[in-house]
């Protein structure tokens, strides 16, 4: 088998599937497509394992702390939600979930709050759960693994903590593959980079070529379609298409706002006072509106708020709502996020869509995996699944 040493970025040939397009309906086929059954840890409300799913991969169950995301996960990803934090989790309670004779694939995405750009803390001991997701791997011996992060987990404490994991990976047997993509060249509305690993133990593995290099997604193809609403009003036929209330002086700056400018090209009495120190005029990408005819800025748990980014609507006076903010995501139209019988928060369900993987990057994951499965498919036997 051959195998690639951590420090390398393999560039290796692969056919260049093209993407299928908008992720589709849930009407799922009942029989998986592809031979290989997939548990998701760090699941969240299910963007890794939907991508897997529509790919035709057979998705048995989704861990994550948070209880929030059972209803969304277990709704759209015909699998079950395990409330478990990742540190309690044994390598029985993995192993026990993969379908008998299949290839198993882990696959996992750690909070990357403390690695991101946005976080300040370098405390965090959050940092501590991809050792922790390292050491599943270690012990459950999945035939696959992909792993999913913002890029700055590459040079986090200098670097160690990512070097130890791709470590890991060669010392247990894995050909890997890392890269840092932008997700708008695999289908997805929006200029989000992200950091993709993935790990074989029977050959060769890579994630395929970009899809959309020539042209990408942009927010029109996303977002367009859907009713007009107001600040702090919704879509009677669609909860998730809520937009936040906006003050009068936020509805002010949003009035003044025009696509892709930013806050500088205000009246000055409309400026927020931090923005008019010396410190605060380098924090341009606030206030901001979209731009219809380009991708989104990174969707962030804070996207919902007009002042958090560069998340007003490109023409509506108010940020974009939380369905938009899925669609930029690349969840589709019907995925289901509230629970009827639950209270849901603004602030909750912002967390869950800023949090997840882009549905189009987790089909191009997915059909890397397939690949990968489908070259070694027929040199295995069923004795040598996992």
């Amino acid at each position: 088998m051959h195998r690639t040493m951590p420090s390398e970025i393999n560039e290796l040939t692969v056919a260049n599937h093209q993407s299928s397009g908008a992720s589709s309906q849930k009407g799922i086929a009942a029989k998986p497509v592809h031979s290989g059954s997939v548990v998701d840890v760090f699941c969240g409300v299910g963007g890794l394992s939907h991508g897997f799913l529509l790919e035709g991969f057979d998705v048995r169950a989704g861990f994550d702390v948070d209880p929030s995301c059972r209803y969304a996960y277990e709704r759209n990803n015909e699998a079950h939600f395990h409330e478990r934090n990742v540190e309690r989790l044994s390598a029985g309670d993995i192993s026990a979930l993969f379908a008998e004779g299949q290839p198993c694939i882990l696959v996992g995405c750690a909070p990357c709050q403390p690695f991101s750009t946005y976080s300040q803390n370098r405390t965090d001991e959050k940092w501590r759960l991809l050792a922790e997701f390292a050491r599943l791997v270690r012990e459950v011996q999945p035939d696959v693994v992909t792993m999913e992060n913002v890029p700055r987990l590459i040079s986090f404490h200098n670097g160690e903590l990512f070097g130890d994991f791709l470590q890991m990976l060669e010392t247990e047997g894995y050909a890997t593959q890392w890269k840092v993509v932008d997700c708008a060249d695999y289908g997805v509305p929006q200029t989000r980079k992200r950091l993709v690993v993935l790990a074989s133990r029977w050959s060769a593995i890579e994630l395929l070529p970009p899809t959309h290099l020539d042209a990408h997604p942009t927010v029109r193809d996303a977002i367009a379609g859907l009713p007009r609403i107001a600040a702090g009003e919704g879509d009677a036929e669609d909860p998730l298409h809520y937009a936040s209330r906006l003050s009068a002086t936020n509805l002010a700056r949003i009035q003044a706002a025009t696509p892709g400018a930013s806050w500088e090209d205000w009246d000055p009495a409309l400026v927020a006072e931090c923005h008019r120190k010396r410190t605060g005029r380098w924090y341009r990408s606030v206030y901001g509106r979209m731009r219809w005819d380009a991708p989104a800025p990174t969707i962030t748990t804070q996207c919902n708020g007009f002042g958090n980014g560069r998340f007003g609507h490109p023409e509506q006076d108010r940020a974009i709502s939380l369905r938009e903010a899925a669609l930029l995501q690349t969840f589709p139209a019907d995925y289901e996020f509230l629970d009827p019988k639950q209270r849901w928060f603004v602030s909750q369900a912002a967390r869950w869509i800023g949090n997840a993987v882009p549905v189009e990057l987790a089909r191009a994951i997915a059909r890397s995996v397939a690949l990968a499965l489908e070259a070694t498919n027929e040199a295995r036997s069923p004795s040598d699944t996992h």
